[in-house]
């Protein structure tokens, strides 16, 4: 039986209202000014991974319109941030919306054929759309996980079909920065609607499955207004079968869009439910899946979408969003700041410092230090340390302070089960800082921009989310 047998979510804590936008109600997900698609994922996939065996992944996919890199293998920084076997298989999909469902495809064949048991699919989107457009007002970021492998499914794989489609409806060339998009009528009627309905209608006929056997439609949403149509003309009741497209609360997070409304759809499914997902673009992905026992082992033990929905914090005005955008060019600083980079070659030799936190566990006297050190700053002893991963671990805040030119918290903060550790605070006001602040850590991107061309990410401590 192979299927899902693990998932999980993760949307910005930030939100900014669609009142910015002058365009009624609602809010959407905004990835903060030091997050992009590979934090987003690395969120999403130490979701996903929460008390599983990370030893037993063989693979590890990431699926993205958005990689902070065009030249560089981001699942490959994941698998080194979740601390996986070196032998672990890492590949990226990119350049369609349909990458998080085509990855998808591909790990259900891989472990179907049993050249692995277990493989990690990533998907994650922080697209730009032009400042005053209706796409500015439904792109929103996220990213989304699930873990596919062949035993204590709690979803099976029931049935699958995909079309491709050659059409200029939405797309970004190499040379844009924002999405464009053709006239709304012949996107929808020519494209959206006619792919998606060819796509779910083969699937279900192929599977012997009418409409009302479904209990949820997952659909890859552009528009709240479309997918209703496209449920209807499928034969589905939208209030009751459709899954809720999370438009006026998150956005559409392009490639993670489908991922995350079908981890959405598990948290609230039952046993022996059927569950249809299609994705969109330049065609369609539609799987069909069974909801099976194991689903309820996982309810609550995810932050997955629910969670972060509850947990979150508004932008304070358009123009912020902006300035995290980099839309808009803020002055340089009136005192120069001396900021001394890691260089390529550091950041290889101190990679697992820097990328899955190990720190060192004394063997004479069991204290936890971090940085690795040769001598335990306790008993003195000398090279008898073992290596042990420290960001899984939630701390409290020892003590802070603010720096007024980079306009950053910085704090110390003590690991639970020992250790502490030195970073940058984020995703909080600095009003709200106070000793003994409950914290978790989240793997950030640092200063944007750098001189020689390399973006520097470590983690961050933010306020524990619910």
């Amino acid at each position: 039986m192979v299927g899902i047998t693990s998932y999980g979510a993760y949307i910005p804590k930030w939100r900014l209202s669609l009142e910015a936008f002058s365009r009624g109600k609602g809010e959407k997900a905004v990835a903060g000014r030091d997050e992009d698609s590979l934090t987003m994922g690395v969120a999403a996939a130490l979701d996903c991974l929460n008390g599983m065996d990370r030893n037993s992944v063989d693979a590890v996919f990431f699926a993205s319109t958005t990689s902070p890199f065009k030249e560089k293998s981001v699942s490959a920084t994941i698998a080194t941030v979740l601390d996986l076997r070196r032998d672990v298989l890492t590949a990226d999909f990119a350049n369609s919306l349909r990458a998080g469902t085509t990855a998808l495809k591909v790990a259900i064949d891989m472990v179907k054929a049993g050249s692995a048991r277990n493989v990690l699919v990533v998907a994650a989107d922080c697209r730009l759309a032009a400042p005053g457009t209706v796409l500015e007002q439904t792109f929103g970021d996220g990213a989304a996980a699930l873990l596919v492998g062949g035993n204590g499914t709690i979803a099976e794989i029931g049935g699958y079909h995909t079309v491709f489609d050659e059409i200029y409806d939405v797309w970004r060339r190499d040379v844009d920065l924002y999405v464009q998009v053709w006239e709304d009528r012949f996107v929808y009627t020519r494209g959206y609607l006619r792919v998606m309905r060819e796509a779910t209608s083969k699937l279900m006929e192929e599977a012997g499955v009418n409409p009302q056997g479904l209990t949820k439609a997952v659909f890859y949403t552009p528009d709240v207004r479309r997918v209703v149509e496209l449920a209807k003309g499928l034969g589905l009741d939208p209030k009751a079968q459709l899954q809720d497209p999370l438009i006026g609360t998150v956005g559409n997070t392009g490639t993670a869009h489908a991922l995350m409304l079908f981890v959405a759809a598990l948290e609230e499914a039952n046993p022996g439910d059927k569950l249809i997902m299609a994705s969109y673009g330049n065609g369609c992905d539609a799987f069909l899946f069974e909801v099976g026992e194991a689903v309820a082992k996982l309810r609550g033990q995810r932050r997955a979408v629910k969670a972060h929905l509850q947990s979150k914090r508004m932008v304070p005005d358009y123009v912020t969003y902006l300035r995290w955008r980099e839309l808009v060019k803020m002055p340089e600083p009136r005192v120069p700041m001396a900021v001394s980079y890691p260089s390529a070659v550091a950041i290889w030799r101190e990679r697992n410092r820097i990328f899955p936190l190990h720190g060192v566990k004394c063997q004479v006297c069991g204290t936890i230090q971090y940085p690795p050190q040769r001598v335990c700053v306790k008993c003195g002893s000398k090279d008898s340390f073992e290596e042990v991963r420290l960001y899984d671990r939630r701390g409290k805040l020892f003590s802070y302070s603010y720096d007024f030119l980079r306009g950053t918290p910085i704090g110390l903060v003590n690991l639970e089960g020992g250790g502490r550790i030195f970073c940058e605070l984020t995703d909080v006001d600095v009003k709200e800082l106070k000793v003994d602040m409950p914290v978790e850590l989240s793997f950030r991107r640092l200063d944007l921009w750098r001189s020689d061309g390399i973006y520097g990410y470590f983690w961050k401590a933010i306020p524990v989310r619910a």
